[in-house]
């Protein structure tokens, strides 16, 4: 069913500026890349997380998914909770979300503690729903990626449209 795999930009997709990527131009399957960009993550003024050795998952149609590792992480402010799912590539979700005196509140991150072999690199990594928590890369506050499910990071150097809008399920 997918025909977009990341080697032909289709007609549709926005042509990207000067120092821009176009998530049509991302692979399918994935590829894991390293970003040494400055990644910020917060709830309200609390920071839940701060790194400059994170990974993207770039995927096609899709913004990146920015991953920090776990020792970049506030120790104490997360817990797993309900939820599961399995990526084809990336394995089985472990779902995590915020410990709150008053509650719990919906999952905020997910990682996968034993991702495919071609993800290995995610192992200890997590990834944040920049519609739920502020995340920022470089300064620059991410838009998140529409859609519930999803949790890819958009930014400025990125261009769509994205998969997650209404009407993008063929893609």
């Amino acid at each position: 069913m997918w025909q977009y795999r990341g080697q032909q930009r289709p007609d549709f997709a926005e042509v990207p500026g000067v120092g821009q990527e176009s998530v049509w131009d991302y692979p399918r399957p994935p590829s894991l890349v390293r970003d040494r960009r400055h990644v910020e993550v917060r709830y309200g003024r609390v920071l839940v997380g701060s790194s400059a050795r994170t990974m993207r998952v770039l995927e096609t149609a899709s913004p990146p998914t920015f991953y920090i590792p776990q020792g970049d992480i506030v120790p104490g402010l997360l817990v797993a909770c309900e939820g599961r799912s399995v990526c084809e590539w990336k394995g089985s979700a472990q779902y995590w979300t915020l410990v709150r005196q008053d509650a719990q509140v919906e999952p905020v991150a997910w990682s996968y503690p034993k991702p495919g072999s071609r993800f290995r690199g995610l192992a200890g990594y997590l990834a944040f729903y920049p519609g739920r928590v502020d995340c920022r890369v470089d300064g620059e506050r991410v838009q998140p990626q529409p859609g519930y499910f999803y949790g890819g990071w958009i930014t400025s150097d990125v261009v769509g449209p994205f998969k997650g809008s209404p009407g993008t399920g063929h893609w």
